[in-house]
């Protein structure tokens, strides 16, 4: 990989971090953006949907079954705009679950780059099965 685009990749990834800080959601805060043709074309955080209490955890801390996350969220954000994932980068700072990697395979997203692993990998694998270009890049 060229030098400039690891750094792109790690500039990215620093942008996706501190949109984590956005979330609500006290377990776990993850943030992610859509980058197609070097322009950021989206960004989530996992949350509620809109229109609910912005608390992710419910009396036993436990995650909410409908809080969204950041994946989701940037998928869906740019479904509602003029602009479309095919061939977009994902920068993400929590590797994805395998609902995300299904909805990132569907939404043309080409390369996913991650910062923190997660102990449940099948989301990791259906995308490397995919075909998408899946790079760890670890906070150094």
């Amino acid at each position: 990989m060229e030098d400039k685009q690891l750094q792109f990749d790690k500039s990215y990834l620093d942008m996706a971090e501190i949109w984590s800080k956005n979330s609500y959601c006290k377990r776990r805060q993850v943030g992610a953006l859509l980058v197609k043709d070097k322009m950021i074309i989206s960004d989530g955080y996992n949350g509620t949907p809109a229109g609910f209490e912005n608390i992710c955890e419910d009396e036993e801390g436990k995650t909410k079954q409908y809080v969204l996350h950041a994946e989701a969220n940037a998928i869906t954000k740019v479904a509602k705009s003029s602009n479309n994932s095919l061939g977009a980068t994902m920068y993400v700072t929590t590797a994805p679950c395998l609902e995300c990697s299904k909805l990132i395979i569907q939404a043309g997203i080409k390369r996913l780059v991650y910062r923190n692993s997660y102990r449940i990998t099948d989301g990791v694998d259906l995308l490397v099965r995919a075909g998408v270009d899946v790079l760890f890049l670890s906070e150094e």
